[in-house]
């Protein structure tokens, strides 16, 4: 088992390495240059070179790439006396632990991963991203569950009620609206009607984020808000969650212990729920744990249609700047977010199934 887990970790390892290059080699070959966004258009060019010494922009792209890496890794290498890679404007960048000596004047240190500064606030990234992160991760959370509970329901509707109009309606729906339809589509028209044309019955807005300011009670948590962004990014997993519950509960439902348990004369809504669709669960519980991390990325144009403060939002406006560095900490998240719920849900599957282990 323990070596099963270690591969997996491995793997994750890999994935995460390429990841990580690439989105240093795509962004740094982006045009733009750094120093003028901080700096202005009127700068000198003593100015400039200063901040491209400052972020080691002067350097050859390799070097630049490994002082990113070196920034990244929880142990990496560190001069103890001055810092060598990016962002010595502010000679801590970040805080350290020394684990060993290096040479006279380096040392192995662990620290947190260190994601840069931003070009335009000058705050770390880090920082920016600990703000935003927990409101999309709710927004992200609300979505699967309601995705989740809906679809499951849904789903077993629609094997029960094989080939009848209700099975045809939902997966119309599931089809043409939940699949084909573009996020900021659905966003666009939801905002509209249950925000807009219908807010007097509803009671939402078509914009709002978790916390809003109140002039007496200051930050005031406004849940109501959450529901229409919720249901617009959870309109695309419901569908997914829908079909693949009625896919795996007609295929359980076919098999001869469950024609066994109607023989013996259970009811037929105890053979659905306690013994068919436990089982037919697995390849949804896949699926719910893959859309979790994709919806938390996925959320940007969301984020952006309902003014919600999240990480997708903040995304959208640091492209607007060209900000790269938060463009390029906010993905880096995104993918540790991926690789992490990729491999937790693969060793589960090694605990529950060993037959996985082998593989």
């Amino acid at each position: 088992m323990l070596k099963f887990i270690v591969r997996k970790l491995f793997y994750g390892l890999l994935v995460l390495l390429g990841v990580v290059t690439t989105i240093f080699f795509i962004f740094n070959i982006l045009p733009g240059d750094p120093a003028q966004m901080m700096l202005g258009q009127q700068a000198s060019k003593e100015a400039i070179d200063a901040i491209h010494r400052d972020l080691g922009t002067n350097r050859s792209l390799t070097e630049q790439y490994f002082n990113y890496l070196n920034d990244l890794s929880p142990l990496s290498v560190h001069n103890t006396q001055h810092s060598e890679s990016f962002w010595y404007l502010n000679p801590r960048k970040y805080s350290w632990l020394p684990l060993f000596k290096l040479g006279a004047s380096k040392a192995m240190v662990i620290k947190f991963p260190y994601l840069r500064r931003s070009y335009i606030s000058r705050r770390e990234v880090s920082d920016i991203l600990g703000e935003t992160l927990p409101e999309t991760a709710v927004l992200a959370f609300a979505a699967i569950l309601l995705a989740s509970v809906v679809g499951i329901f849904l789903g077993v509707v629609t094997a029960v009620k094989k080939n009848s109009w209700i099975d045809r309606g939902i997966f119309v729906f599931a089809t043409v609206f939940g699949m084909s339809a573009p996020a900021f589509l659905v966003g666009l028209l939801v905002a509209w009607l249950f925000g807009y044309m219908l807010s007097s019955f509803t009671g939402l807005h078509p914009s709002g984020s978790l916390y809003e300011l109140d002039v007496w009670e200051g930050q005031k948590l406004q849940l109501k808000n959450l529901i229409l962004p919720a249901i617009t990014l959870g309109v695309r997993p419901l569908s997914i969650i829908i079909q693949l519950t009625r896919s795996s509960l007609l295929d359980v439902l076919s098999q001869d212990y469950i024609r066994t348990a109607k023989a013996k004369g259970l009811p037929f809504r105890t053979v659905v729920f306690k013994h068919a669709l436990r089982n037919a669960l697995n390849p949804v519980v896949t699926a719910i744990s893959g859309w979790f991390a994709g919806l938390m990325a996925g959320a940007v144009f969301v984020e952006k249609i309902f003014s919600w403060k999240g990480i997708g939002n903040e995304v959208v406006e640091a492209l607007n700047n060209n900000d790269l560095p938060v463009v390029m900490g906010a993905t880096t998240v995104f993918a540790v977010i991926f690789v992490v719920i990729n491999v937790v849900v693969d060793v589960l599957y090694g605990v529950l199934d060993p037959r996985v282990r082998i593989k």
